[in-house]
Order: structure tokens, then sequence, then C-alpha cells
């Protein structure tokens, strides 16, 4: 069974500040279920999206690991807001969580799937 996005999104923000990073929510979506979005900013500002992989991505063992994709790669905040806002017209229940961390350190906090 996989937990809730709600405290999904508050343990990942939670492993970011006992590291040292930084890490907010930009907007709640649904607590039991909403599509998690997460902002990679680095410290030269580039943006990179990452979203919901497709289930057809989704591991028969695993069935309650999220999976993400790269959506958006080095970008600029109007790239991102435009796909954040496609992606909302589909579906206004998502989350969006902002991290401020190196691009290194994401692997080891998610699992990102290549298309």
């Amino acid at each position: 069974m996989r937990v809730t996005s709600d405290l999904w999104v508050s343990a990942l923000l939670r492993r970011l500040q006992s590291g040292g990073d930084f890490g907010a929510v930009i907007q709640r979506g649904a607590t039991e279920a909403g599509a998690i979005f997460l902002i990679l900013r680095s410290r030269l500002g580039e943006l990179d999206l990452f979203g919901p992989a497709p289930q057809t991505g989704y591991d028969d063992a695993r069935p309650s690991e999220r999976y993400f994709l790269q959506l958006v790669s080095s970008g600029a905040q109007d790239d991102v807001d435009a796909k954040l806002e496609r992606e909302m017209r589909f579906d206004p229940d998502i989350w969006v969580v902002e991290l401020e961390i190196e691009a290194e350190k994401l692997a080891e906090l998610i699992e990102i799937r290549t298309p």
C-alpha cells in the first residue's frame, strides 16, 4: 500500500532539512493521492521539473514506490510555470514542492526513471 501524498511530502522535507538543505511546499494538493511535482532549483538559478512517472514504469514487485520523470531540464521559471499550468488544468489537486539541493543529492531522495 502506498503512503499518502501528504505523508510522503512531509517525509521528503524532513529528510532534506535534516541534511541541511531546503525544501518548501509551493502548492498543497489532495492529501490522499495528489500527484507530486518537484522543482529542483540549482544554486545558479536553473530549474528542473520532475513529475510522476507513467503507471507502466512501475515495478509490480514494489507497487508502493513513487517514481519520477524529468519533465523540464535546465529551464527558466516560465518553462516550469507553463508545464505546471498545463498539469493543473488536467488535475487541479497536484502538489508542487520546490527543493534547493545539488542535483546529485536528488537521486538519493527519489527514484528517477527515464522514458
